[in-house]
Parts: C-alpha cells; sequence; structure tokens
C-alpha cells in the first residue's frame, strides 16, 4: 500500500517537477511538442473559449498550451504561493485544475510541505487549497484565507462543482494514508472562492466500490485508496462522478452515479471499472468543436523499472445516463 507514494514521487520527475519545488529556478520551454511526450500525472485540460487555447496541467503544477491537442508548448510555472504560508519554501504541487468562474480563473491544487508532520504517522502536512488569476496562464496567487480545510487532516485532488442550489463546492479526498478508508468529501465555497464555509460531508468511501481490490494479510477486501474526483452530468441530466483507485497493483478509474441528482447522493457506485486497466485521474472537458474527451494518465512501468505516466485522451459519448467511453482521441 506505500506503492502510490512510491509511483508519485518517480512521476514527479518524470514530469521535470524537480524545478517547482524552487520558485527561483527557471524552466525553459518549447514548442511543437507530441502529447506522448509529455510525462505527466493527472493530466487537467481547460478548454478556454476567449484565447481559443487549450491549457493543461496537473501533478507538478507546471502548464502546456495548444491550439489543436496534438502538438504543446511548455512546460510554464504558473502558481505563486505564499512562502510565508504553511506551504512553506518549495511545496509540491500535485493534481492541479484550472476552473473558469464568473471572469476569473480558479488553480485548484495539492500543495504539500515535507518539512511539516500534522499527525503521529508522521504524514506531511498536505491539503487541497485555490489560488486565482485574471488570466488562464496565470499567475496564480493567494486569496484571503490561508487554510480551505483542517490542518489536522490530509486532503488532496480537490475540483469545483456548482450543485443544483446554484453553490460552489470544492470536492476532495481525505487521505487513506491517515484515515485507512479514503473518502470523497465535499465542503462549500465561499461565493468568491477565497475560503470555505460550513461543515464538510462525506459522499462515499473507498470500501463502497465492488470493483477495487487489495490483498490484506491473505483477506481479499476493498482498496483503501480514494484518488481524483471529477463530478460531470450527462445529456439526460445524470449527475455522475469519476475517480480512481487500483485493482491490487494496476491503477484503475471507476465512476458513480447520484441518485438524487446531487452532490449529496446517495452515490451509487458501477459494478466494474470505466476504463482499461492502467489508466487513471481522469476528467472530461469539450473540445472546440464539441466533442467530448476525456483526459487521464496510462500508467505503466518500463524496463528499467521506472513508472511512466503519460496524458491520454478517449472519445466519450455523454448522450444516455452514463457515459461510453470510446477510442483513443486522434486514432
Amino acid at each position: 500500500m506505500f506503492k502510490r507514494r512510491i509511483i508519485t514521487v518517480v512521476a514527479f520527475f518524470l514530469c521535470v517537477v524537480f524545478p517547482v519545488f524552487s520558485q527561483h529556478k527557471t524552466i525553459e520551454a518549447k514548442n511543437n511538442i507530441p502529447l506522448d511526450s509529455i510525462r505527466m500525472s493527472d493530466p487537467f485540460v481547460l478548454a478556454d473559449k476567449k484565447s481559443n487555447m487549450y491549457y493543461m496541467t496537473g501533478t507538478g503544477g507546471l502548464l502546456w498550451k495548444s491550439k489543436d491537442l496534438k502538438f504543446w508548448s511548455g512546460p510554464f510555472v504558473i502558481a505563486k504561493p505564499d512562502p510565508q504560508s504553511w506551504m512553506g519554501q518549495t511545496p509540491m504541487i500535485w493534481a492541479a485544475e484550472i476552473h473558469e468562474y464568473k471572469g476569473k480563473y480558479y488553480y485548484f491544487a495539492t500543495f504539500t510541505n515535507e518539512k511539516t508532520t500534522i499527525d503521529d504517522k508522521k504524514n506531511n502536512r498536505r491539503a487541497s487549497h485555490v489560488l486565482v488569476s485574471s488570466k488562464p496562464d496565470g499567475p496564480y496567487v493567494p486569496m484571503k484565507d490561508e487554510t480551505y480545510l483542517p490542518e489536522s487532516m490530509s486532503t488532496l485532488d480537490a475540483t469545483l462543482w456548482i450543485d443544483k442550489d446554484k453553490k460552489p463546492y470544492m470536492i476532495y479526498c481525505h487521505e487513506w494514508v491517515q484515515n485507512n478508508n479514503g473518502t470523497v468529501e465535499k465542503i462549500e465555497l465561499k461565493p468568491d472562492f477565497s475560503g470555505t464555509t460550513g461543515k464538510a460531508k462525506i459522499l462515499f468511501r473507498a470500501k463502497d466500490s465492488p470493483w477495487s481490490k487489495q490483498n490484506e494479510n491473505g483477506f481479499i477486501e476493498p482498496n483503501k485508496v480514494t484518488d481524483g474526483p471529477w463530478v460531470f452530468q450527462t445529456k439526460t441530466g445524470k449527475l455522475g462522478m469519476l475517480w480512481t483507485s487500483w485493482v491490487y497493483n494496476v491503477y484503475t478509474q471507476g465512476v458513480a452515479y447520484s441518485e438524487s441528482g446531487t452532490l449529496d447522493g446517495p452515490w451509487i457506485q458501477e459494478a466494474e471499472p470505466i476504463t482499461p486497466s492502467n489508466f487513471g485521474h481522469g476528467m472530461m472537458f469539450r473540445t472546440f468543436d464539441g466533442k467530448l474527451l476525456m483526459s487521464l494518465h496510462s500508467h505503466y512501468e518500463n524496463n528499467k523499472g521506472k513508472y511512466i505516466r503519460v496524458p491520454k485522451f478517449f472519445e466519450v459519448d455523454d448522450s444516455g445516463d452514463k457515459i461510453r467511453i470510446g477510442k483513443i482521441y486522434g486514432r
């Protein structure tokens, strides 16, 4: 069960994340880089109609730009967290997302301060947080509140959803390394996203999944990991959520659907994964010509024992009550 942490560290360096650890390090951006040549975990794509540009970010916090989803320019450093905050001078950045809302752009990401611990398990302080910018390519800077979620909680992979009550919510995971059974939770955001308000609510737990598995001392049971929640709505109005876990040592993505049509659920887990094995941490976006795509990363081990994570796009059919995954985009 420590595999996830090891894999993540390897992925960081494959993504050239080490420069992100230093806010004073410069990175040389390049042009016309094919998608398959980019090494990135948790790829998130913003299709920005104002600039007619696709922006891709993810673990590492770096940004790539493209006009056609095939060739990209980058990487660019866009996050500027406060070095005097709890994040410290050189926080790790995981699972970054960019959301446009009422004329501004919001950077949802997981920040980790490796120089602090928060509990008797010696877990580093890790939390979902939001930065803001007037432009999709940043720079993204802090807002009012220093803390969005309790200091004592290890949280990650935050995303945004505007529910039927018209209120914005942060959806995130409380990490399994702390609570021993990962959860997906929601908490209401302030209207300007500068902080959170009210109490958090658990939407579901890792053990609710019928498809995830682990071998615990010879017993087969649901896996403990919850990763990468992404909320969506089909064309029929059905509310669903992508999320990722493991089937033994295979990174795997599933999907759940809300019976109430709201975040409050109850959330019913599909019996089988939604994507092929060794793909995960997905999100969905529409291209400028209206095609729905799922962005996620492939996850495999090369012949030197290194884990490689490459962004991939799948075509998606959302015309019914449940999404269906098609071919890899561009093939």
